[in-house]
């Protein structure tokens, strides 16, 4: 089976079709937070910090680090971004960039073995970013769209992704450390988007047996209850093979929805992580009684008069 390993300097993630599915945390991303991206330009990370620690805490294994500026030195400010992370968490880092001088900057800074995001099928954009992939020994998202856009057509895009692991080959990048984005549209605007997607994970996983990944907020653009739409989307792509996500883990119903389908499809043994998640704590006990120990008391029905039903 594909196991895609992910570490930072002392901590492993393992995404692989037999593992939990991993949920990476979205959140240190200036695009449209105008108010992280001016501070992140100034030099101010006191909220990247604050985002990093919150995220870990919701129970993301990884994180993602954008650092996507208008205008701004987009390379030294993700390497510090970067740096400060690793300085205050142990989990691994997916380094996300379109600028390939920033990836480097940011593979250079980093720590383990980390994620890149990402790569797409254009030749021009290929011959740049798998050096990087091969010289730093990671793992990298693969983009399932080319010169020709994004195509609606998942035949189409299943071949721009397998062109992609082919051509990453060609580099010496092993099948499993190409994570694929099927691109996963608006159901809102495209109402098979979400067939269409668990479709082409299905393929993947069957024919390319890669990883795959998505946005996954990109399901519920433009809807209300974006979060319950996003967490039932999750819920069926895992069903469907995929194995990681980026997501914001600081929305519950999208966590309960990974953890849950974790538990149906064999991936949480003896439901041990959803009930260490779920269970409810145990009220104080007052001295002397064993109310609020755990003890559970046995059911006893009260005795009813004569000809009266019980109760």
């Amino acid at each position: 089976m594909t196991d895609t390993v992910l570490s930072s300097a002392t901590r492993e993630v393992v995404i692989g079709f037999n593992r939990p599915f991993v949920p990476i945390g979205e959140r240190i991303n200036p695009t449209g937070r105008k108010l992280l991206a001016a501070e992140m330009a100034a030099g101010d990370y006191s909220r990247v910090r604050a985002d990093a620690l919150a995220q870990v805490e919701a129970g993301a294994p990884m994180l993602d680090v954008n650092a996507g500026i208008p205008m701004a030195d987009e390379p030294r400010i993700l390497a510090e971004t970067i740096r400060l992370v690793q300085s205050i968490t142990d989990v691994p880092l997916s380094i996300d960039s379109s600028i390939v001088a920033a990836l480097e900057a940011g593979l250079a800074a980093y720590k383990g073995r980390p994620l890149v995001n990402s790569v797409t099928g254009e030749e021009e954009r290929l011959e740049v970013v798998l050096p990087l992939i091969k010289k730093y020994d990671c793992a990298v998202i693969a983009i399932s769209n080319d010169e020709t856009g994004i195509s609606e057509d998942p035949d189409i895009r299943f071949a721009v992704a397998k062109k992609i692991v082919h051509r990453a080959r060609d580099f010496g990048i092993k099948p499993c450390d190409v994570i694929v984005d099927p691109l996963v549209m608006p159901v809102g605007a495209i109402n098979v988007a979400g067939l269409t997607a668990f479709k082409i994970v299905r393929r993947l996983r069957e024919e390319l047996k890669v990883n795959t990944c998505c946005g996954a907020s990109n399901i519920s653009f433009g809807l209300p209850n974006r979060h319950g739409m996003n967490g039932a989307f999750l819920s069926m792509a895992i069903a469907a093979g995929m194995t990681s996500a980026i997501m914001n883990p600081l929305r519950p119903e999208e966590m309960a929805a990974v953890m849950g389908a974790d538990v149906l499809m064999g991936h949480d043994p003896n439901c041990a992580r959803w009930i260490r998640r779920f269970r409810e704590p145990t009220a104080p006990s007052a001295p002397g009684t064993t109310e609020g120990t755990g003890v559970r008391r046995e059911n006893r029905r009260r005795r009813a008069p004569t000809g009266a039903p019980a109760v």
